[in-house]
């Protein structure tokens, strides 16, 4: 998995085509004649008016996934609070915030993204394992819906705060549930020995150090697995493990009204199969539905990683020690996921001329040999000046994107409705020095 094969005749394998054409359908894109459209927008005339590298973003493929989700979980009050470290743009926010969705935070530089997008604080859930004195004061400033406290000591720190600004916080326990997903091992975050939430065994512990202290409000549990996960098993093993703690907590007389799975619900980059809403909602809503409480989702990727595409020009053709390389004006810089997840992304030509493959490694600009988008890759034979998509770039992609190199990062570009326009415009290299100084002023 994760590679594509070249037939002997040279054309690519049997089942090639279908796959992608699945990939194209997940984030709403299609062929017309040799042309790639997303959302009814040609993207040559994107590349070509606004340049790349160049992120775009189909918020009708945004939207459809947020319906089908919430649908799915609609016999059981729920919120589906969006994992705002997936994608942060704004224009993204908008759209979900529109369409009633909390939003799922790590940092107060987040925090300030959710309200200027326009979501109210009280659909704000602040998760995360280090969040600072300042952070916490501004969320408890502007009251947020609840945090999610990952240690004892963040209990006590939360509760000086709310002490400080005399207010009382809704908390969350945010649970290590012990439960191991087959992921990638950066992004597991739900397995013993991991950074994350409290050990499953010290839950209670904590519970009680949080009844006792009359500014703090323990209604929820939470859990978060991981990301990219493609089996039902750890959800169905961590909600077990949740509920058995539900009562106990209620047993110790703890006010509970939520439950929170977490999220990281996979999508299709390859040959994945990934998991359904209505399959998810199938195999935990009778558990749901008997624990009488209301239930939170926290999906990033699952809502946005198919919408998402990276535009890049072909700059270089080479041939060096037996291979073709197929170099680009996008880099590490701009899509890191492939250099340190060794992801695989699917790139695709923006016009198709129906050229024989090649086993390719297409590579970026950036003075690192990690600097890689796609290795021994078969693609037809591409040339200099001509323009692909880096397909499922929604998740994870411009929001780990960086400056490495002096690089100013890309424009982010919305299609919605058949509209395209700019949400956040390139950088520029004055954009880079703005806030430098040379001197001690």
């Amino acid at each position: 998995m994760g590679q594509s094969i070249l037939r002997q005749d040279g054309g690519l394998a049997i089942g090639q085509a279908g796959r992608v054409a699945e990939l194209l359908r997940d984030g709403g894109l299609v062929r017309n004649g040799p042309s790639l459209l997303m959302g009814g927008a040609r993207l040559t005339d994107i590349a070509e008016s606004i340049g790349t590298p160049a992120y775009v973003y189909n918020l009708d493929a945004v939207r459809g996934r947020y319906r089908a989700l919430d649908a799915a979980m609609g016999p059981v009050p729920h919120r589906i609070c969006f994992a705002v470290k997936a994608n942060s743009s704004l224009a993204v926010l908008h759209a979900l915030s529109e369409l009633g969705a909390g939003a799922d935070i790590v940092s107060g530089g987040e925090l300030s993204r959710v309200l200027a997008a326009g979501f109210p604080a009280e659909r704000v859930v602040f998760s995360g394992v280090g969040k600072s004195e300042a952070e916490l004061c501004e969320a408890v400033r502007v009251g947020v819906g609840r945090i999610n406290v990952e240690s004892a000591a963040e209990l006590q720190r939360v509760a000086a705060v709310a002490k400080a600004q005399d207010r009382r916080v809704a908390v969350g326990i945010r649970v290590n549930p012990d439960v191991t997903a087959e992921t990638h091992p950066y992004i597991a975050t739900g397995a013993r020995g991991i950074k994350f939430g409290i050990p499953a065994d010290e839950v209670v512990a904590a519970a009680h150090v949080a009844l006792g202290q009359p500014q703090l409000e323990l209604g929820a549990i939470a859990m978060h697995l991981g990301s990219q996960i493609l089996d039902l098993r750890p959800y169905s093993e961590g909600l077990d493990r949740l509920l058995a703690l539900v009562a106990e907590l209620r047993a110790i007389g703890v006010p509970l009204t939520t439950l929170g799975l977490g999220g990281g619900l996979g999508i299709r980059y390859d040959d994945q199969e990934p998991i359904a809403p209505a399959s998810f909602a199938a195999a935990l809503l009778p558990r749901l539905e008997a624990a009488g409480l209301s239930v939170e989702l926290e999906p990033g990727r699952y809502l946005v990683g198919s919408a998402g595409v990276l535009l890049a020009e072909v700059l270089y053709r080479k041939h060096s020690g037996g291979k073709e390389f197929v170099i680009l004006d996008a880099g590490m810089n701009d899509l890191l996921r492939p250099s340190i997840y060794q992801a695989y992304h699917e790139i695709v030509e923006l016009e198709a001329r129906g050229r024989p493959p090649e086993l390719v490694d297409v590579v970026g600009p950036v003075c690192e040999t990690g600097d890689f988008l796609a290795l021994d890759r078969p693609l037809p034979g591409l040339r200099p000046g001509e323009f692909v998509a880096v397909l499922c770039a929604g998740a994870y992609g411009f929001v780990m994107a960086s400056n490495y190199n002096s690089r100013p990062r890309p424009p982010e570009v919305i299609v919605d409705g058949g509209r395209t326009w700019v949400a956040r415009p390139r950088e520029s290299a004055e954009d880079l020095l703005r806030n430098e100084r040379m001197e001690a002023p």
